[in-house]
């Protein structure tokens, strides 16, 4: 009762806060005008075309200050005709540029480049949109804009066609871009649009926007984009079906077969994925066979807590509009998780078909509806999976969301959930708030199946917090999820035991930004972190308590310090580093250091690393995590990781050495050919894994793959399999 009141309490001052907005979708309008002829996305400042675009002179800036106009000059133009909105910028320098890489759709090497970015919201509602991206090598990312919370993320991940074409001068780069109507979803009823443009200059470690906003809200977020209207309503795009057929073939050998099958297996395959316009805002994606043999492996980790690791999901199938089935839940408590499907424990399970129709019926209303048919694959039997969603935006920027999930093998073997959140978003972002309530059936039709929980955050310049209260019965069984707390392995009996739990979690930060120009820091000061996990009959089960001071440097270097404290009641006997004694129910308390320090990115050459030492259950810990990153800029990166983990219990518990390394290098002959291998040793796993890609785009979105792939043991490096496959697929316009 305690603990209730006290999260009430924070959240009731902290609501308090949240007042003022700064409305830019007012303030800064942009008059999109028809192109007066033809545009070649050539990156040459020659086209006449242009000179009827109405001209944004210069940017602002954005961060690490939020007044005043950036240092360096950005110009930006914007038109269209009848199939394209053009977007030409120029970005003027030094000539002293950064390129992180010409790998399409590399988030971290986008932004720690010199770039031009452009976000789109064409419902002009605030609640999601599109972003398209180059770096000054003319790499391109393009993206899904969407909110968690009141806070805008992208999703690199999807993938569709657009163009651009980036050219380098002394004092200037220039970039011009084409931006198909069909890529985007859109109603032409609504002829004004959010957007917003974003430069990153890496010479002075800037950022700067159109719109002027508080530097603690994202470049990309909704809520701060202009206006940009249309000198006439757009029209509707043209063709209305995407159809991509792929070809794929290999061959492979599992050395591990039981049953003495240890030839090379060939195989050929065939499927279709299609994108069916339905209107200019709703889109049905259907796929037939598919295959996703070229989608990157998941990078190894070591895993010393009690509990599984979550992983994105990386097939193009799932990426369009992904948040409206899977902005759900909490924290490591989500109802609906897409790599549950065709996958199981590393292993593809074979799907058969699958269609998604997604997106906006009214400008405030969202929908999605899934349906996915997997085959019978070795002891897993055939599934359909029926997911449904929809999002209504009411009030200001808040949202009503109701979710439903089926899982189907059978009459007698199925598994469901539902559930019904209200998401409250003050106008001017800073506070937001979560209520939700989700119940979950299967066919045992068990009891106390319910999760009811409150989460929500302020987010100023100077101060921020959060706060989570969240309530799981035992058998809340989330199958095509991800709530890895409620299932407990005893590592006795061998089993997992399913417990309910009651999660606290508060936390907050507060950020210095000096004052003096001089200065070698952009930011710096101290978060604190505290959760609680208490069992079903409110004793506790683990809490930790956590103190931390951050320094953001001018160069990009960062250096984090922490000090936390857990106590854990441990519920069943947990085998954490496979010893031959798992440790036992018992109650343990224990405290650790870390600190992590990156070095310059912007250098050829940069590192990380991160120590951390301290007491581990009823023992001791020592890790240490390093890397080093090379560029021969703009043509290659290569990069070697490893950690290392040195674990010793008390006596007769055990004690053991954790390697991990990871080595990768990515090679760009073009920006559209890339090559990508990395060498992965996890000792815990017990895996040594190569992987190398070959990619060329060949035309827009029509892709030539080549994957060599091979995974061993550790133990006198025995080869557990290999496969070399490849992939062709062609994007076709009807």
């Amino acid at each position: 009762m305690k603990s209730t009141t006290t999260l009430l309490l924070c959240l009731l001052s902290t609501l308090a806060f949240a007042q003022g907005n700064v409305e830019t979708r007012q303030s800064y309008i942009y008059n999109l005008r028809q192109s007066s002829g033809l545009i070649a996305i050539d990156g040459q400042d020659e086209d006449q075309a242009w000179d009827n675009a109405e001209k944004i002179s210069n940017l602002v800036n954005h961060w690490p200050n939020d007044q005043g106009e950036a240092s360096a000059l950005t110009e930006v133009w914007a038109t269209y005709d009848s199939e394209f909105l053009y977007v030409k910028a120029k970005v003027y320098d030094s000539g002293q540029r950064v390129v992180q890489s010409l790998r399409r759709d590399d988030r971290d090497a986008h932004w720690s480049s010199d770039n031009f970015t452009v976000v789109i919201d064409p419902f002009n509602n605030k609640q999601s949109g599109f972003l398209f991206g180059v770096n000054a090598g003319g790499s391109q990312m393009e993206a899904l804009l969407s909110l968690e919370g009141s806070r805008t993320e992208f999703d690199e991940n999807w993938d569709n066609k657009w163009f651009a074409e980036v050219k380098q001068y002394s004092d200037h780069w220039l970039v011009e871009m084409a931006i198909p109507f069909k890529t985007l979803r859109y109603d032409t009823n609504i002829s004004e649009w959010g957007i917003n443009f974003i430069r990153g200059d890496m010479e002075r470690n800037e950022y700067s926007t159109w719109t002027q906003f508080p530097l603690n809200f994202g470049g990309i977020d909704l809520n701060y984009m202009g206006t940009m209207k249309w000198d006439r309503q757009p029209q509707k795009s043209k063709g209305k079906v995407v159809l991509v057929p792929y070809v794929a073939g290999g061959t492979r050998r599992n050395f591990e077969d039981n049953e003495g099958q240890t030839n090379y297996k060939q195989d050929i395959d065939a499927g279709l994925d299609a994108k069916v316009a339905i209107t200019g805002s709703l889109n049905l994606d259907l796929t037939l066979n598919p295959d996703f043999s070229n989608v990157d492996v998941d990078q190894q980790v070591t895993n010393l807590s009690r509990f599984s690791i979550f992983f994105p999901e990386r097939r193009n199938f799932f990426l369009e509009n992904a948040d409206i089935f899977s902005n759900f839940g909490g924290w490591q408590i989500q109802p609906f998780f897409s790599r549950r499907i065709g996958l199981d424990r590393g292993r593809q399970i074979p799907i058969l078909y699958g269609a998604r129709l997604t997106g906006n019926l009214t400008p405030n209303l969202r929908i999605g509806a899934m349906n996915v048919q997997t085959r019978d694959f070795e002891e897993i039997d055939a599934n359909n999976y029926t997911v449904a969603a929809f999002h209504q935006k009411v009030l200001n920027r808040s949202v009503v969301k109701a979710l439903f999930i089926n899982r189907q093998a059978g009459p007698d073997d199925y598994g469901r959930n539902g559930g019904l959140e209200f998401n409250y978003i003050h106008p001017s972002g800073k506070f937001e708030n979560t209520i939700r309530y989700h119940t979950a059936t299967t066919d045992e039709k068990l009891d106390d199946n319910n999760l009811f929980g409150i989460s929500g955050s302020y987010r100023g310049k100077h101060f921020r917090s959060g706060w989570t209260y969240d309530i799981v019965g035992e058998n809340h069984i989330t199958e095509l999820g991800f709530n890895p707390r409620i299932n407990n392995f005893d590592a006795n009996l061998n089993q997992n035991i399913r417990k309910g739990f009651t999660r606290y979690n508060t936390w907050m930060l507060y950020r210095f930004i000096p004052k003096n120009k001089n200065s070698n820091i952009n930011q710096h000061g101290p978060r604190t972190w505290h959760w609680v996990y208490t069992n079903t009959d409110a004793s506790l089960n683990e809490r930790s308590h956590g103190f931390g001071y951050d320094f953001m440097f001018k160069n990009t270097s960062e250096l984090r310090l922490n000090r936390f404290t857990r106590e854990v009641n441990l519920p069943v006997a947990t085998n954490l580093i496979g010893a031959d004694t798992p440790l036992p129910v018992s109650n343990y308390q224990f405290t650790e250091y870390s600190a992590n320090y990156t070095t310059d990115n912007r250098k050829v050459l940069s590192t990380e690393w991160n120590i951390r030492y301290g007491d581990f259950f009823n023992g001791q810990r020592f890790g240490i995590t390093s890397g080093i990153n090379v560029r021969a800029q703009p043509w290659g990166t290569f990069g070697v990781n490893y950690e290392f983990n040195n674990v010793k219990l008390a006596e007769g518990f055990g004690e053991t050495k954790l390697h991990l390394f990871r080595a990768n290098t990515e090679i760009s002959f073009s920006n559209k050919m890339f090559w990508t291998t990395a060498i992965q040793y996890n000792s815990q796993a017990e895996n040594y894994n190569f992987f190398s890609r070959f990619q060329w785009r060949f035309r827009p979105m029509s892709d030539f793959f080549l994957v060599y792939t091979d995974n061993y043991g550790t133990d006198g490096l025995n080869i557990k399999n290999r496969q070399i496959v490849f992939k062709v697929t062609y994007w076709l316009n009807m």
